[in-house]
């Protein structure tokens, strides 16, 4: 777990702000790897490089909630966060999803896809903002998925009959 850095200024130097590293690697138990694949490292049993995301409070007292009650019963001694293996309790994410009354199953690509719609839509629809904050390669790419306006939003009706010269 030398990936979390939970901390303001971190000895990574990579984050000012708390934050975690997600590093490609071989051979984990579950057999998931990270869809890229940043160079990173281990420079005095610290963590650099990956692909870095910045934690928010909510995900650091979740974190150390869950590694004091859920985590701590059914450690599997595999250094993993986010999998349980075994057991009763398998699927982290499905719990999680559960515990916040989310619908249907729950993949980590639905948490990373539902947060940058939430980024889209509190930066006003600014695709290199939601690209800095969801690490996404590109601003093109996440301004061509998610840059669609709410169709039913005030904001809409308003530039709409703007543009039709109603008031």
């Amino acid at each position: 777990m030398v990936d979390l850095h939970l901390r303001d200024n971190a000895p990574c130097g990579e984050c000012r702000s708390p934050h975690l590293h997600v590093c490609h690697r071989w051979g984990n138990p579950n057999r998931a790897a990270a869809k890229i694949k940043p160079d990173w490292r281990v420079v005095d049993g610290v963590i650099t490089g990956g692909e870095i995301y910045r934690a928010s409070p909510a995900m650091i007292s979740s974190y150390f909630k869950y590694m004091t009650t859920e985590y701590a019963k059914h450690a599997a001694g595999h250094g993993m966060l986010l999998i349980q293996l075994s057991g009763p309790n398998r699927g982290m994410p499905r719990r999680a999803g559960q515990r916040a009354d989310l619908p249907g199953r729950i993949t980590p690509k639905a948490f990373r896809h539902q947060f940058t719609n939430d980024m889209m839509d509190a930066s006003g629809g600014d695709p290199l903002v939601a690209k800095a904050a969801g690490n996404w390669a590109s601003a093109k790419m996440v301004d061509e998925v998610y840059g669609h306006p709410d169709l039913h939003s005030p904001e809409f009706s308003v530039a709409l009959k703007s543009v039709w010269g109603e008031e």
